[in-house]
């Protein structure tokens, strides 16, 4: 019944033999549904993908854990050419080995405590005495200077912790749909010479010197929280993008922001504060290896005259460290992978070839994706194009945690719309329905757009992702939509088959202006 219905609303709403040629084939749709909602695999591929593979920091043994099951699922799968492929040089990855942290005076309590990626070890079990470091800039850190060997530091922190009244997850309705689908007003770009982006600059050396200095000094261990880190959830990142940016032997550790107050306010009061903690981690290298790596894998075309055009699809497999990156991103990971299985267990023999990426390095600075865009297709600060950069027709990407598609961001490429309308109607019974010319940016498909390739981000309900899981503590498996995910996999199924089997090459923007060397790709 719901098949009848959107084809006779296809039927209705073309206005010419240019759309009709976009309508999905009702039967191969139907095949696409009953494998994502009645075959899926999408949960068992997220299992491994998090409780198997555990934290995917990028370059650490979980993230290679993850890679090699991927790789090796691929080929189990058929699809060809399945390998983890270098994209340049990242760095040591790192693990935790061990995390402990408690308060012992004035009286004795554990604290909930992880440690930002790439931090130190601290010297076995070590206490202190807390300080409170409130310097503004470097003169004021001379302050300090003798007074922090062997304590433990805290910042100001005059954060307000709001009441919680709204709650955490939220599906978007049509009010949120329709405004989305408004376009932005006209907005300058900023100069990065200008005044914001020179305090942006000088905030971040500011913090390079002052942990430079607690390192020099002595100082056991940095303590530090926002509010987001409230009601027993922890937002852990690192210091810097990776083990490079990093003082050697600092060690700092991410609390809860009541934990921190309560902590301040003990120090303020003159009553003295002891902490106890100890942190064991490692660098890693795989063997020496300091390169990072995406994994790669192809359905090849079938028509003789397209099968060299690609349709790549992706999202980015690495993960911050303080859980398993459930929806951040094994999630849209898990999506793209099944999407590949039910077209290659549909042998629906797509004209072009379909290739899955799925990324390292993209939480540090979408590297991973950059860097193969950069490898293959162009350069975005000279933009002299290499041959395969005109023979990729789109790169789809999902990356917003678990909830499910309810549209396509066009990234400014306006001409896509009736296309991707088309594409959408059999699945607006589904909630999906919904086309902004707006960009979400920040993920890995910018990188492709940076160089003149249709790029897109699937729309998806926020759900918790913003409020609870995103890079926190709470990111585990148990926080996945299992049914978001299977109407997600069969979009992005149907829209990379329709993708691989037209007869033309999705429209194009103008093609980007070349970058001066060192400015950000996007």
């Amino acid at each position: 019944m719901r098949r009848s219905l959107w084809v006779l609303a296809l039927l209705l709403a073309a206005g010419g033999p240019a759309l009709a040629q976009e309508t999905p084939d009702p039967a191969v749709v139907a095949k696409i549904e009953d494998q994502a909602f009645n075959h899926s695999q999408v949960m068992n591929i997220a299992f491994y993908l998090t409780d198997v593979s555990g934290p995917r920091l990028t370059n650490s043994p979980g993230y290679f854990r993850a890679a090699n099951w991927v790789k090796n699922t691929l080929t189990d799968w058929g699809l060809s050419n399945a390998t983890l492929e270098p994209w340049g040089d990242f760095g040591s990855g790192w693990e935790l080995d061990k995390s402990y942290l408690a308060l012992k005076a004035p009286y004795y309590q554990p604290i909930m405590a992880y440690p930002k990626a790439w931090t130190a070890s601290t010297k076995g079990l070590v206490s202190g005495a807390v300080v409170l470091v409130d310097a503004k800039d470097s003169l004021a850190l001379l302050n300090y200077k003798g007074k922090l060997k062997g304590k433990i530091v805290v910042f100001p922190n005059d954060d307000t912790l709001a009441e919680p009244f709204k709650a955490d997850a939220m599906r978007y309705v049509d009010t949120d749909l329709a405004k989305m689908q408004e376009p932005l007003p006209e907005r300058r770009r900023g100069n990065p010479d200008s005044a914001r982006m020179a305090q942006f600059r000088l905030r971040g050396a500011f913090a390079r010197q002052q942990a430079a200095f607690l390192k020099d000094e002595g100082a056991l261990m940095v303590l530090s929280g926002n509010t987001r880190g409230k009601d027993g959830t922890l937002f852990v990142q690192s210091w810097g993008g990776n083990a490079q940016n990093l003082p050697a032997g600092l060690t700092d550790m991410v609390i809860p922001i009541e934990d921190l107050h309560r902590i301040i306010r003990l120090v303020k009061a003159g009553i003295p504060v002891e902490l106890e903690g100890e942190v064991k981690s490692h660098f890693t290298d795989n063997k020496g290896d300091k390169q990072g790596y995406d994994v790669v894998g192809e359905i090849p075309g079938t028509d003789p005259q397209l099968k060299d055009q690609l349709v790549m699809l992706g999202g980015h497999l690495d993960s911050w460290h303080s859980s398993t990156g459930a929806t951040d991103n094994a999630a849209g990971s898990a999506v793209m992978l099944e999407a590949v299985r039910i077209l290659k267990t549909l042998d629906l023999h797509p004209r072009r070839t379909i290739r899955i990426v799925l990324w390292s390095g993209e939480e540090q600075g979408l590297f991973g994706s950059r860097g193969y865009v950069k490898n293959h297709f162009a350069d975005p600060t000279t933009m002299d194009l290499k041959p395969e950069q005109p023979k990729v027709s789109a790169y789809y990407n999902l990356d917003n945690g678990s909830g499910r598609v309810r549209g396509v961001y066009l990234q400014g490429n306006e001409a896509v719309r009736p296309i991707f309308a088309s594409w959408l109607t059999p699945f607006a019974s589904l909630d999906a329905s919904t086309l902004t010319i707006r960009n979400t940016g920040s993920t890995d498909h910018v990188s492709f757009d940076a160089v003149g390739i249709p790029a897109f981000q699937f729309i998806q309900d926020p759900l918790e992702y913003d409020t609870r899981t995103h890079h926190s503590t709470a990111d585990s498996y148990d926080h996945l939509s299992a049914e978001d995910l299977k109407q997600a996999a069969a979009i992005v199924a149907t829209f990379v088959y329709q993708t691989a089997v037209r007869d033309q090459e999705l429209p194009r923007k103008p093609l980007p202006e070349a970058r001066p060397a060192g400015a950000r790709p996007f």
